[in-house]
């Protein structure tokens, strides 16, 4: 009976350390994916804002309509301000915020820069309920699903913003014939 006993407690001694391990690993493994989450999030959200700044100036400037001009101003206004306070929360988190568009919205922007006139305007629309549409994916994915609280509540009290451009992107000369009316799933 004793010899049973020493081998089963020497079993777990042998064995609680390994399991531990395996316990932090599994922990340490899902806090990494949070935080791999909370910072893609904070990546694409970034480089995201930057397009919409750089497309609004764009719009602003070159925009036939008066309401293509005033959509790009409330793009660079909007975004501007929700870049400041994503690049504060990330700063505080020892997150990087991108530096610059994703390559496919420069070239986008570069190739509606060329555009005048009513094409621009309907070039800018479509891009922009585009924009919009994954922004507001995005932001709805991070504040249901996202890990970091911060980061989490900035992308609610967002996302109604981002609704909002849609809707108005989707008003925009243009914006009805693109791929606006696909819907949201709901």
């Amino acid at each position: 009976m004793h010899r049973r006993f020493l081998v089963a407690a020497l079993a777990a001694a042998v064995l609680s350390p390994a399991a531990a391990f395996a316990q932090d690993s599994a922990a340490s493994g899902s806090s990494k994916i949070a935080a791999s989450t909370d910072t893609e999030f904070v990546r694409k959200a970034s480089a995201s804002g930057l397009a919409e700044v750089a497309l609004g100036q764009l719009g602003a400037s070159q925009g036939s309509s008066a309401a293509t001009k005033s959509f790009g101003e409330r793009m660079v206004k909007d975004h501007t301000a929700a870049n400041e306070e994503l690049k504060t929360i990330a700063s505080s988190k020892n997150l990087t915020v991108s530096p610059a568009p994703m390559p496919a919205d420069k070239e986008t922007a570069d190739a509606m820069s060329k555009k005048s006139g009513d094409a621009f305007d309907k070039a800018f629309a479509k891009k922009m309920v585009a924009d919009h549409q994954k922004a507001v994916a995005l932001f709805t994915k991070e504040s249901t699903s996202g890990k970091d609280p911060e980061l989490k509540a900035f992308a609610t009290k967002t996302l109604p913003t981002l609704k909002e451009h849609l809707e108005m992107a989707k008003k925009l000369p243009g914006g009805s014939g693109s791929s606006a009316m696909t819907g949201d799933g709901h």
